[in-house]
């Protein structure tokens, strides 16, 4: 009964019950905790309003879905639990809402909610690495003043690698075309120190 109503509360931050008032989600952000080195998770604070005690429609169907049942017989369901629940604290002066808090009357008769729940189990504190700027900020004076040394280890998020000059493989392609054009040279016109030059013959006319 309360898993049902406590889901409509989580994730509507708030839940009214007729004759009672409305119950108020309050989130609490998350914090970070220095001296244990954690980071705290979102912490949960109820709150209660006498003043406005009207379910709205949304409600109701969000009810008849969970329960599987029609709408009116929702509006009935509610209606009954409420009643059960003021009955309770008028007779027993207090009622536990499982997983949220106590409904109870004060000295003067009035309704008044005292809120029980904890951090849930899925929420817990986070381990964090504080990072001091003071001592990023000295690193990198240093760095510019030229006093790290040889022995300083630094790391780098990622390795950077010049990139290479690749000028002797275009020399070698040229000098390879080149040997294939003498080749073809003395193939054709045979091997002797005259091949290399002009061998044709001019006539000169008198």
């Amino acid at each position: 009964m309360f898993s049902i109503l406590n889901n409509y509360l989580f994730q509507h931050k708030s839940i009214s019950v007729p004759g009672l008032g409305t119950i108020y989600l309050e989130t609490l952000p998350a914090s970070l905790d220095e001296a244990g080195k954690n980071i705290l998770p979102p912490a949960y604070h109820f709150r209660f309003d006498k003043y406005f005690d009207a379910p709205d429609k949304d409600f109701f169907l969000h009810l008849a879905a969970e329960k599987n049942i029609p709408d009116y017989e929702a509006i009935k369901w509610y209606n009954e639990f409420s009643y059960e629940l003021r009955n309770k604290i008028r007779h027993e002066e207090k009622a536990e809402w499982e997983g949220v808090g106590i409904l109870k009357k004060d000295d003067e008769g009035n309704i008044i909610f005292e809120s029980t729940a904890s951090t849930p189990s899925f929420l817990q504190p986070v381990p964090a690495n504080l990072v001091n700027r003071n001592d990023a900020a000295n690193f990198s004076s240093a760095e510019e003043n030229g006093n790290i040394n040889s022995t300083t280890e630094i790391a780098y998020p990622e390795e950077i690698v010049a990139p290479k000059n690749n000028w002797w493989v275009y020399a070698l392609v040229a000098a390879a075309v080149a040997i294939v054009v003498l080749l073809f040279h003395f193939s054709s016109h045979g091997w002797q120190a005259e091949s290399t030059g002009n061998q044709q013959t001019l006539e000169i006319s008198k």
